[in-house]
């Protein structure tokens, strides 16, 4: 009996929907059940490649996808501790080479970059109205001394996990809006509405800024008279929305207005975050070349942070007690890996992030071209998607770095953007590569 040819995507798919599995609380530093299922995908696909017998990514992509192979095997030889530095080596490994190679592998065709690109949304979905019930009923995390911060299931140690969730499942939901007209862009639109609230009630600056960038940009590239038009009803909503929340708008307001007080009265969290900033830039220019050490930000930031630097952050709600938590990272993706990984590393990580940005604009193009002589052949909603994601975290990184549950959603998304930035394909659309149960492999246009 055949089996469906969504099956090989299972793995994949695992990964997706273990995210909505509450982490616990040993998630500080450790992995999770989306983590193990992470380590399948990886073992799955290499069995594959070797029942193949045949190379499974062409050069280009395996110097862009191998290319932060070199600056994190640097850092962890080059670091004061190499034995602390190797769960460091295994997380960036992970994180931006073997996942993302792995859903390359696994993404054969638009088809199944668009079941993927689903269940990132409805992933979004159900942690968005899990945060929308929290704020609705104040059982969320605290802020501003009242239980009204959305956070999922991530609970109040991981603020960020649920709106980098929701953002994921809102840039999706865009870019297939934007593609061809038809009832699965309808649905996309409604699920891109229904995202923005949980969005909203996440209070996280960062994810707001990376959405707006993101979304922006897909408008622009589907079309500058659509982009206009699109902006000045979402201006519109969001008025419409922000005076919805009543007693709520007051809290929205001044997360908003903090947005451009990072240098006049800045809030402590601003601080914090510009003073662990300055640390990292400290630790670079003392170890310029290989930084000092993965895992090494906690150990040397006393040592380079100013007084100015609290403690730690308060984390209270969502059915925890009070705790306080540590700071162990500038949430500055490129600041950490300047400071543990130096100039190393910021040339080869940052640099296949930048070279996958590349061959994804490129790329877009000829879709485009291809979308208005044959629409039925063409992938501008897969170019949008992927360019949106990609373009997000890319963004979100100047305010987050890598850690929590949703480190390896985060993988997943850059596989997305490197299957339409990497894969071959010809003038009318992505080449299908098919990996059978006998280890075959076929290439059809």
């Amino acid at each position: 009996m055949p089996l469906p040819r969504w099956a090989p995507l299972v793995p994949l798919l695992a990964v997706v929907a273990l995210l909505a599995v509450p982490p616990g609380d040993n998630t500080q530093g450790g992995g999770t059940v989306a983590d193990a299922a992470s380590a399948v995908l990886v073992a799955f696909c290499l069995v594959r490649a070797v029942r193949a017998r045949a190379r499974p990514l062409d050069r280009v992509a395996a110097v862009v996808l191998g290319l932060p192979v070199i600056g994190v095997c640097a850092a962890a030889v080059a670091s004061h501790d190499p034995a602390g530095a190797l769960p460091g080596v295994a997380r960036y490994l992970q994180v931006f080479v073997l996942v993302p190679a792995a859903v390359v592998l696994l993404v054969r065709d638009r088809r199944d970059f668009a079941l993927v690109s689903w269940a990132l949304i409805g992933l979004a979905l159900a942690q968005g109205a899990v945060g929308v019930v929290q704020y609705l009923t104040g059982t969320g995390a605290s802020y501003q001394g009242e239980d009204v911060r959305a956070v999922g299931t991530f609970g109040p140690t991981d603020v960020m996990g649920m709106s980098t969730v929701v953002a994921y499942g809102l840039v999706a939901a865009v870019g297939i809006a934007l593609g061809p007209p038809g009832r699965v862009r309808a649905a996309a639109l409604v699920c891109a509405g229904l995202l923005v609230l949980p969005l909203v009630v996440s209070f996280s600056r960062g994810a707001w800024i990376a959405t707006v960038v993101a979304c922006g940009l897909q408008l622009a590239l589907s079309g500058v008279r659509r982009a206009v038009r699109v902006g000045l009803v979402a201006g519109a909503l969001g008025v419409v929305l922000v005076a919805g929340f009543g007693a709520g708008s007051r809290m929205l307001e001044e997360r908003v207005a903090s947005i451009t007080q990072v240098t006049a009265a800045p809030d402590q969290s601003v601080t914090d975050r510009y003073t662990m900033w300055a640390a990292a830039g400290a630790m670079w220019r003392t170890e310029p070349l290989t930084g000092v050490g993965l895992k090494g930000f906690p150990q040397y930031r006393d040592s380079h942070a100013s007084l100015a630097l609290s403690s730690g952050s308060d984390t209270a709600g969502a059915g925890h007690a009070f705790a306080r938590q540590p700071l162990l990272s500038p949430h500055n993706m490129y600041l950490l890996v300047l400071g543990e990984q130096g100039l190393l590393g910021v040339l080869t990580l940052v640099g296949s992030w930048l070279a996958l940005l590349v061959c994804a604009l490129r790329g877009l193009s000829p879709a485009r071209w291809a979308d208005r002589r044959r629409p039925e052949r063409a992938a501008p909603d897969c170019a949008l998607v992927a360019i949106g994601l990609l373009v997000w975290q890319l963004v979100d990184f100047v305010y987050a770095d890598i850690g929590g549950p949703t480190t390896v959603l985060t993988a997943v998304v850059l596989g997305l953007a490197a299957w339409w930035a990497l894969v071959p394909r010809d003038t009318h659309g992505p080449v299908r590569v098919d990996v059978g149960i006998d280890g075959a492999v076929a290439a059809r246009g």
